[in-house]
């Protein structure tokens, strides 16, 4: 075959360093717009986003040569010097250092978008941790459960 043909989507979760509530609702909008961009300039897309006081989902479509790790390592750090560059008093401002990222099949792509447009009511129910251990399982992934929030 001459050419290379992929959509590759990924439901990715990371949270602030310790869970801390730092994405702060004056620049919540800002940071996922700005999140937005730095995927599109990594030639691959956010086709939808969410940010909470604690964490960010982002339903992200990439290309072949895409390595994940390195996507959201830069997505991340970018981020975090953005937001420290913009906001200087938002000095506890962190990224925790893992993530967790989940395969998206194309027929699940509305409900995962649909899931992400209503975070604000979702965690009015359920704390964070229980969402991350729900996706851990729903998708098969062993973890460790006095750790995995770590």
């Amino acid at each position: 075959m001459g050419h290379t043909f992929t959509r590759l989507l990924y439901h990715v979760v990371f949270s602030t360093k310790k869970r801390r509530p730092t994405i702060r609702t004056d620049f919540r909008a800002e940071l996922l717009a700005y999140m937005h961009g730095v995927v599109r300039n990594e030639d691959a897309r956010i086709l939808e986003s969410a940010a909470l006081a604690d964490h960010v989902h982002l339903l992200i479509s990439a290309g072949p040569t895409h390595a994940l790790a390195d996507l959201v390592r830069v997505l991340k750090a970018s981020s975090s010097r953005w937001v420290h560059g913009k906001w200087p008093d938002a000095g506890a401002f962190a990224w925790q250092s893992g993530y967790g990222a989940f395969s998206v099949g194309e027929s699940s792509v509305p409900r995962v978008a649909a899931y992400l447009k209503g975070q604000e009511e979702h965690h009015r129910r359920v704390p964070f941790g229980e969402e991350l251990r729900r996706l851990l399982e729903t998708h098969g992934i062993s973890y460790d459960a006095a750790h995995f929030l770590d």
